[in-house]
């Protein structure tokens, strides 16, 4: 174990170095080719990119911050809640946002984003 200096933010580190690991554009393509034409919740989402065997768990935080990105940049909007099967708790449900009858996947946006 490495010992932790005086006045640093280990947490933030460790946070910064996980999500530098992420490949984004990957995850975002891999989120989008999940979630298809249809609604699904981030759990929804995660639980069949783990049956697909594309994560290793099912576990929403896998998924819920691309998403979270994917949103912010208008490729998926949130469309409505529902309660979750697993934590009976009431969840966002998400959509790829449509424009004029196409849906928006633009390589060059997630590229961006991905950067």
């Amino acid at each position: 174990m490495e010992e932790r200096l005086p006045g640093e933010n280990v947490t933030l580190e460790t946070r910064v170095l996980a999500n530098e690991s992420v490949n984004k554009e990957v995850r975002y393509t891999q989120i989008l080719d999940v979630l298809g034409d249809r609604e699904m919740t981030a759990k929804e989402i995660a639980n069949e990119m783990w049956m697909r065997e594309i994560i290793p768990t099912n576990e929403r935080n896998f998924v819920s911050p691309r998403l979270t990105e994917l949103c912010i940049s208008g490729i998926v909007e949130p469309v409505g809640k529902k309660k979750c099967y697993w934590t009976n708790k009431t969840v966002t449900v998400y959509r790829k946002r449509e424009i004029n009858g196409w849906y928006i996947r633009k390589k060059r946006r997630l590229k961006q984003m991905g950067s």
